[in-house]
């Protein structure tokens, strides 16, 4: 397990980078880097464990050679579990075990959290706890699995711009929003719609 090889999943804004040790066929063990650290962290740990499993450690976007978000965006917690939701996908995992190294391991306690039924087993290294008010935790939990599946769903569907009349692009904004006047309609177009060759 000293040799790992590297993997590259696309992701909206780019690609999320990994490395990977071991054979594909083995159990699947997704590891999580800390703050500020990259999948390299776990060079000098994974050769000393089990050999029957696949480890595949993530560089989170904006970390190691994983394309940053673009300029402006946050590095917000849930948007590193939306990256988890990415990747796990791209390899088709199901079932998992996680591992994360503090911030690492925070991220793979959230992911925990919200997807149970996909992870068998987490393994914390220097890690925080992870506290909600018991009250709000039903709801916070079911809203924000809701935003990334939601979030996830749109961008599997996602093709590519189609070009319409300007009497079609109207009557398509018109459908969707019922409270528009055909008037209101095409002063909002003017700014709305982009005029291409095709339309």
């Amino acid at each position: 397990l000293e040799m790992s090889s590297e993997l590259k999943f696309p992701v909206p804004w780019g690609h999320v980078a990994a490395k990977a040790w071991g054979a594909s066929g083995g159990h699947p063990v997704l590891c999580l880097h800390g703050w500020l650290d990259n999948a390299n962290t776990f060079d000098k740990l994974i050769p000393l464990l089990p050999r029957d499993r696949y480890y595949v450690a993530m560089d989170f976007s904006g970390h190691g050679l994983s394309s940053h978000r673009p300029a402006g965006s946050l590095y917000h917690f849930l948007d590193y579990v939306t990256d988890v939701c990415r990747v796990a996908a791209a390899l088709q995992w199901r079932h998992f075990t996680l591992m994360g190294h503090s911030m690492g391991g925070a991220v793979a306690g959230l992911f925990c959290f919200l997807y149970p039924e996909m992870v068998d087993k987490l393994i914390l290294l220097e890690t925080l706890g992870f506290l909600l008010d018991p009250e709000d935790t039903e709801a916070w939990l079911k809203s924000k699995r809701l935003v990334i599946d939601g979030l996830l769903s749109l961008e599997a569907k996602q093709q590519a711009p189609r070009a319409r009349s300007p009497e079609a692009a109207l009557q398509r904004l018109l459908e969707a929003n019922r409270h528009l006047t055909a008037e209101g309609g095409a002063i909002l177009l003017q700014r709305g719609a982009t005029e291409t060759p095709a339309g």
